[in-house]
């Protein structure tokens, strides 16, 4: 992996140095450069977890991705950076007490500066920066605020705060995984009916001051308080994703 081209890709121009204003940054870079998106999944390519062609297709083809290729792909960047940086599986909220399956998303622990940080370019509308893992205190962030506590003796879990309301997001183990451990998970999210990354296509990024997301037949965009959401017909979805992406497939 050509370190430098991944920082072009994210356009961070930064010094690099092991140091939490670095990290913080490299975060922030690659939420407001890199799409979230299932694409392949609708265009019948198969998404592969190693770390080559995931790296051929963010950096070089400058595409997105799904967790496990956003987080694989920066775990691997942070790694050879120096970082003290591992995967963890983590069990997405469905409702009340229940989660989806092991290996169902993939996020980052990062140790640095005799603290942890939840480190998640991959799960969509969430955090800007990384999330010191320090229970019960609210984070605020850009994009929201946010809270750690325990699910139980074997899980932490991320909550983010809305108002009075706390929502539950996804538990971890903080326990270090392999990339090839969710390829199982990959494949089902792939293939089968039952996961909703192949209910419709789906294509979405930060900006600094809002969103814009992108599915079958509706754009939207958030900018500060403002929503706006453009219906169209889905023969114009390929013209929508060259305009607002410059993403052709």
């Amino acid at each position: 992996m050509d370190v430098q081209a991944y920082l072009n890709r994210i356009d961070f121009k930064d010094t690099i140095a092991l140091h939490k204003n670095v990290l913080f940054k490299l975060q922030r870079k690659y939420l407001l450069n890199v799409p979230f998106e299932n694409l392949d999944i609708h265009y019948n390519r198969k998404i592969k977890l190693s770390v080559p062609d995931i790296y051929q297709k963010i950096v070089k083809e400058r595409r997105g991705g799904f967790c496990y290729e956003l987080n694989g792909l920066f775990h691997s960047l942070l790694k050879q950076i120096g970082f003290d940086a591992k995967l963890i599986s983590a069990r997405v909220h469905i409702k009340d007490d229940d989660y989806s399956p092991e290996y169902d998303h993939l996020a980052i622990i990062v140790n640095l500066e005799n603290k942890q940080f939840l480190v998640d370019v991959g799960f969509g509308k969430f955090s800007l920066e990384p999330l010191k893992l320090e229970m019960n205190q609210t984070i605020s962030d850009s994009f929201g605020k946010f809270q750690f506590d325990k699910f139980n003796k074997e899980y932490y879990r991320i909550n983010e705060v809305k108002d009075t309301n706390v929502l539950p997001q996804y538990i971890f183990k903080n326990e270090e995984r392999k990339l090839s451990e969710f390829s199982k998970r990959c494949e089902f999210h792939q293939t089968s009916e039952h996961s909703h990354f192949t209910k419709k296509k789906l294509i979405s990024i930060a900006k600094t001051n809002g969103r814009i997301t992108l599915n079958n037949s509706q754009l939207k965009i958030t900018h500060l308080e403002n929503e706006e959401e453009i219906n169209f017909d889905e023969r114009e979805f390929e013209s929508k994703l060259k305009h607002y992406f410059d993403i052709e497939i």
